[in-house]
């Protein structure tokens, strides 16, 4: 039975004036809720609505969305004001366990009691904020050379569909995990269901579970749930940092699903889009959620995402306002995956902030110039080569365009995560391990061995077996 308007008599009581779709038309009495304000049903409290936006023509009428499903919404219903955004439980509880956004197992493995809450929309305190100190080692050569993460960074792994972002970021998670004994939260964000169960069973497997909190927006999920995972994720870990006092990292895959979701609300609110067919406020969500990843003196939050690149073009605008956030950037290649060469990231295209002599030494600034400067002349050759062959190179050029080929090599890798696949052992190489040998390869004592000895190896020591 519907709800009229001259029945609210109470300040923030109101009723659904209208269910359209995702939107859900709320008319208020007398006072108007505030942008991102969480509505209840009167008479179901666990169906949540929240604010978007409020009418221009009629200052009280709400264009909500609805966080908890839409199965108890009908036209007419009462509904009460929460005077406070979306709140989501934290915890140490958490750990082990697969979440929702509201905090709700969806593991199987029973229901949890959190009595602490924190609203999702924070604003960090700049005047908190303390950069992070050094280098982490992940064991992963390609990164740990041509891609150093700075403690309390932020990293994007850029690429198209199947180039193997999710494999090198679960690769990472382990090795933080497993060798460097810190936590993780994990934002599932927007990707397919059957990927959300295997990094689970992968976790679980490697030993990494236990130390972990798993939330999941998967693609099956409305739009509006996957924006607000990554908020939920980052909440949760500035309450482990803060609180708990302790260095934590987060992993997103994918970041970009939460530029889609922005874009399906969106246009569920009828807003004009901007250029390119994305959201207008592109630029600010983006923002609202990266500028919680930052470290403060009580811990370091590092923050490592993947980010599908649509179409392999790297100058798509929604990517595009991605990317200045990132400190590093590995960009991984089709070509190179086609080629066999895993990670399959692109050298001359991936970047790090921290290539700096003061920051990762002076020895591995020389090194990097060194093989960055021979990859973009193999770049070259390789052209020559695909036409006339190596034969017709200079002596010279054809030692630049085989030490080069070696190096490609050498920076291959058996990954841990994916033993089941490729029935080889992980490898886990230390960052002065992964600098002897490119040194090695670069002054030219192993210039009397083949290039191909170099693949899969895991330093130079594999090469005297």
């Amino acid at each position: 039975m519907e709800v009229k308007k001259e029945k609210l008599t109470k300040k923030g009581e109101g009723y659904v004036r209208a269910i359209r779709g995702e939107i859900v038309e709320v008319e208020m009495y007398r006072e108007v809720p505030f942008i991102g304000e969480i509505l209840f049903l009167e008479e179901s409290p666990t169906t949540l609505l929240e604010v978007q936006k409020v009418s221009v023509e009629e200052t009280s009428l709400c264009y909500c969305i609805a966080i908890s499903g839409y199965e108890r919404l009908f036209r007419g219903a009462k509904v009460l004001r929460t005077e406070e955004p979306l709140r989501a439980p934290v915890g140490k509880e958490f750990l082990g366990r697969v979440i929702n956004i509201l905090g709700i197992p969806i593991d199987g493995r029973g229901p949890l009691k959190i009595e602490d809450k924190l609203p999702i929309y924070r604003t960090p305190s700049f005047a908190t904020i303390k950069p992070g100190k050094g280098i982490i080692e992940t064991g992963i050569k390609a990164v740990d050379f041509f891609t150093p993460i700075p403690q309390g960074g932020k990293v994007g792994l850029f690429g198209g569909a199947g180039v193997g972002k999710t494999v090198l970021l679960i690769e990472l998670m382990h090795n933080i995990v497993f060798y460097r004994k810190q936590l993780l939260v994990f934002a599932g964000l927007g990707e397919r269901i059957r990927e959300g169960h295997e990094l689970w069973e992968t976790l679980e497997k490697v030993g990494v579970l236990p130390s972990s909190v798993l939330i999941f927006g998967q693609m099956n999920e409305s739009a509006p749930v996957r924006v607000r995972v990554g908020f939920v994720a980052a909440t949760l870990a500035e309450y482990f940092r803060d609180l708990l006092k302790q260095d934590i990292f987060v992993f997103i895959d994918n970041i970009y699903r939460f530029v889609q979701a922005g874009n399906e609300v969106s246009m569920m609110l009828g807003e004009v889009p901007s250029e390119g067919g994305y959201q207008s406020t592109l630029q600010s969500e983006i923002g609202k959620l990266e500028e919680r990843f930052v470290s403060t003196e009580k811990g370091a939050l590092t923050s490592i995402q993947a980010v599908y690149v649509p179409a392999d073009d790297m100058t798509d605008p929604g990517v595009q306002a991605i990317l200045p956030y990132f400190d590093s950037c590995v960009v991984l290649s089709r070509e190179v995956y086609q080629q066999g060469r895993y990670p399959a990231i692109d050298f001359l295209e991936s970047t790090s902030s921290v290539i700096n002599p003061k920051i990762v030494g002076e020895r591995h600034y020389r090194l990097y110039l060194e093989a960055k400067r021979i990859l973009e002349q193999h770049k070259n050759l390789e052209e020559i080569v695909s036409i006339v062959g190596e034969a017709e190179l200079s002596v010279e050029n054809r030692i630049i365009y085989q030490r080069a080929r070696k190096l490609l090599n050498f920076m291959t890798q058996y990954f841990f995560v994916v033993e089941d696949q490729t029935g080889k052992p992980g490898q886990y190489v230390k960052k002065e391990e992964t600098l002897d040998g490119v040194e090695a390869i670069l002054t030219g004592k192993v210039d009397d061995i083949p290039p191909e000895n170099f693949l899969f190896i895991s330093s130079l020591k594999d090469l005297e077996k």
